[in-house]
């Protein structure tokens, strides 16, 4: 029985160095990265993965979710389309072998992209509609968790 829990302990191990890895390296290769760099990488890879399919959802319904945003169905499928792309370019980055700079931008873009929706909102400079308005305001919440586990990732490799 031990040997079977300490096969997974091993197998868990090796998962999580592959998952974790930078892009293009070897097995022999990730212990020279920084073992601390796990935490950004999967929080950037996370947030990645979520605007990616996020705004793959709604570039494909841009139409009905006009309807109930209050956005022209031009500006939904240009903002799914922009989250695609962002998070295509995010996972990718989150590979490199500096994750810390990139980390550190996306932290950065992400406190920034808070703010800027919170005056927006408060300005109403868009015809937003009540669910409109509760759906920028979740998307927002989430992007603040995104960054928080971003600051905890970019602080351990400091």
């Amino acid at each position: 029985m031990a040997s079977i829990w300490q096969w997974s302990l091993r197998n868990i191990d090796v998962m999580t160095a592959i998952t974790t890895r930078p892009a293009g390296a070897r097995r022999s290769d990730v212990a020279a990265a920084a073992p601390d760099s796990s935490l950004l990488r999967f929080a950037l890879r996370a947030d990645a993965t979520l605007c990616a399919g996020l705004g793959l959802l709604i570039a494909m319904a841009a139409d009905p979710l006009s309807k109930l945003s209050g956005l022209s169905p031009t500006s939904e499928w240009v903002a799914g389309a922009a989250l695609v792309a962002y998070g295509a370019t995010l996972y990718l980055l989150a590979g490199l072998s500096d994750v810390r700079r990139v980390g550190v931008g996306v932290l950065a873009g992400n406190i920034a992209f808070a703010i800027l929706v919170t005056v927006v909102l408060v300005a109403g400079w868009l015809p937003l509609t009540e669910l409109g308005v509760v759906s920028t305001i979740a998307f927002t919440t989430v992007t603040l968790a995104f960054a928080y586990v971003q600051y905890l990732g970019v602080r351990r490799l400091t």
